[in-house]
């Protein structure tokens, strides 16, 4: 990666970066000059957005956690009583991943273990592997007050998550329910919106004919880039003003293959001038669709089993993947003469994040928070600026999202995280409570002392890991489970956050929220956004592209001040960053050293 030329920017041979930062860092520590306790000071309080356990240091992390130590260093010297708490997220996919590509590797398979054998095996790969990218940090200098180390599965830190739920179902903001999920068919969970990644991809557009029942001669035309999830249609929508429409009404349809027939409904969300302007309806497997057929009364036919092969719904190619079946089913509608033409298309796509598997929309059990509530409040202190964003700009995506809010997916069908504390009777009872033995008296109170121990089952899932994140600044000063302690009192609400624009909502906005719910109080007065750092071709860094350096031989070489340096001046808030520096040059990465900061 790097070379000996005699470029002016090298470090001088007779300075070793590496032996001089490790002295003074070791020196600061032994001294305790980053620990902070409760004093007579103001004090000055940043928590880190926590890393996931499964994280190694990446370009981003750099930016974020120098500009972070920037602002806490500059505190201490101003007098405060700095406090920068640094920590881990569990990361339930992420993590469960990792396990169960170490247990295969083993010869294990996670079916075969119990959910207890299963999660020793996990923390015993926590303990080896999860404390990593804390130590990396500290090779960039992060000057975080070590002793106050957190993870978001810490005892005290998962009481608080399991007080919270029992809190807010209590209050009737939690509520358990059938609805359109991401779900991912390779993780076999439930996964969030900001777990999924959006791509631009080649497919194809396919033109279906759909017979008129009871006229053999007369079609419907539909394009759809998923002609495997015909086998689950249930109407095809019309857009009133169509001049098709008054010809259809009460009409049916038969579905290709299988003959199902199907009514036309009319709706105005359809566009009559995209595609054909007539649209498949397939309320178990599209949230527009789903939408569409609550509004119509229509049946949703789930045709997908959890791992992505068709089920019985289907009648046929049962058992096959879906895109497998999607050749097949393409040749089979051709053979039949019901399918017209075939488009190249260009299309977005939703990715898993954690496992690159593409998102399947899929109604689904699980548990929601309701969220229109929370939200007003969090919107008020924002566009008031008692919370400052920093670029102000991102004030009105907030807006936009706060505004538009839906109900919060916080259940995943996981075993690694905060096992959600419902427990389910014989009749489908369903008992909230904190631990097992509180069930047992909550519902022996409400049911009668027959209620036996072995009557009560407690659910499979675990929580969202942004279930437990929201909480992170009230929690990791025990804010939760004791309200009035010295510790909250004296660091809520915290000072900055430092964070990327991505999550504003996910994690930001949540936050806001458990403070004021909490806390009746924000959680931070300042949030900086960061830029994304990006290659000079402007590509956002990644090890899937290749174009990201490895942090550590980078402050190997040049040393972590000269990292910290190179990677500020590129570095506008909320901007992409793009670095262009012969500072940086041969580590792929590179601009002017003194010039203004790309943007």
């Amino acid at each position: 990666m790097f070379n000996d030329s005699k470029n002016p920017m090298d470090i001088p041979k007779q300075y070793s970066p590496k032996e001089n930062e490790e002295k003074w860092y070791s020196f600061w520590m032994e001294k305790g000059y980053f620990r902070s306790e409760p004093d007579e000071r103001e004090p000055y309080t940043i928590v880190i957005p926590p890393p996931n356990v499964t994280g190694v240091l990446h370009m981003g992390h750099m930016l974020n956690n120098t500009i972070q130590d920037i602002l806490v260093r500059r505190a201490r010297m101003m007098g405060y009583n700095a406090c920068w708490l640094p920590g881990t997220d569990h990361a339930s996919i992420a993590t469960e991943a990792k396990v169960v590509a170490k247990l295969k590797e083993e010869g294990i398979d996670k079916k075969t273990l119990s959910r207890e054998e299963f999660l020793n095996h996990a923390w015993e790969w926590k303990e080896k592997h999860g404390g990593i990218i804390l130590e990396q940090l500290k090779k960039l200098g992060a000057s975080c007050d070590w002793e106050r180390t957190r993870f978001t599965m810490d005892k005290g830190l998962s009481e608080s998550v399991l007080r919270v739920f029992v809190d807010l179902y209590d209050k009737g903001l939690i509520y358990r329910g059938v609805r359109m999920v991401n779900w991912d068919p390779s993780a076999l969970t439930a996964v969030s919106d900001e777990e999924v990644i959006h791509k631009e991809v080649r497919s194809k557009f396919y033109y279906l004919r759909y017979q008129i029942q009871g006229e053999p001669d007369e079609y419907v035309t539909i394009a759809t880039t998923r002609p495997e999830t015909i086998l689950g249609d249930t109407a095809i929508c019309i857009h009133p003003e169509d001049e098709r429409a008054a010809g259809l009404r009460g009409k049916t349809a038969l579905v290709p293959l299988i003959n199902r027939p199907i009514p036309f409904i009319f709706d105005e969300y359809v566009d009559p001038e995209f595609g054909t302007g007539a649209l498949k309806v397939t309320p178990a497997h599209d949230i527009n669709d789903y939408n569409l057929g609550i509004k119509h009364n229509l049946p949703g036919i789930d045709i997908f089993n959890d791992n992505g092969t068709l089920n019985e719904n289907a009648e046929i190619f049962i058992g096959e993947d879906r895109f497998a079946v999607r050749e097949k089913i393409s040749r089979e509608l051709e053979a039949r003469g019901h399918l017209v033409k075939v488009e190249e298309i260009i299309n977005s796509l939703g990715y898993s994040e954690r496992t690159d598997e593409v998102i399947e929309p899929k109604l689904s059990l699980q548990w929601f928070l309701k969220m229109d509530a929370m939200a007003k409040g969090a919107l008020e202190v924002v566009m008031d600026d008692t919370i400052k964003f920093h670029p102000p700009k991102f004030k009105n995506i907030y807006k936009h999202w706060m505004e538009n809010v839906r109900d919060w997916c916080i259940s995943r069908q996981l075993w690694w995280g905060h096992r959600i504390p419902a427990w389910y009777l014989p009749d489908g009872q369903i008992i909230v409570a904190l631990d097992r033995e509180q069930a047992l008296a909550k519902a022996r109170e409400q049911h009668g002392t027959t209620v036996r121990d072995e009557d009560l089952k407690q659910d499979e899932d675990v929580l969202d890991t942004w279930f437990s994140s929201w909480l992170w600044p009230i929690s990791v000063f025990d804010g939760i489970n004791k309200p009035d302690n010295q510790e909250i009192r004296y660091y809520y609400p915290t000072n900055d956050l430092v964070t990327a624009p991505e999550i504003l909502f996910f994690w930001v906005a949540r936050m806001i929220m458990a403070g004021l719910e909490y806390r009746k109080d924000i959680p931070f007065k300042n949030v900086y956004l960061t830029g994304i750092v990006r290659d000079k071709q402007g590509r956002k860094m990644s090890k899937s592209l290749g174009n990201s350096p490895e942090p550590l031989k980078l402050m190997d070489h040049y040393g972590a001040d000269g990292v910290r340096v190179g990677m500020l001046f590129s570095s506008p808030a909320g901007m992409t960053c793009c670095l262009k520096s012969p500072f940086v040059n041969r580590a792929g990465i590179s601009a002017t050293r003194y010039g203004t900061p790309s943007g």
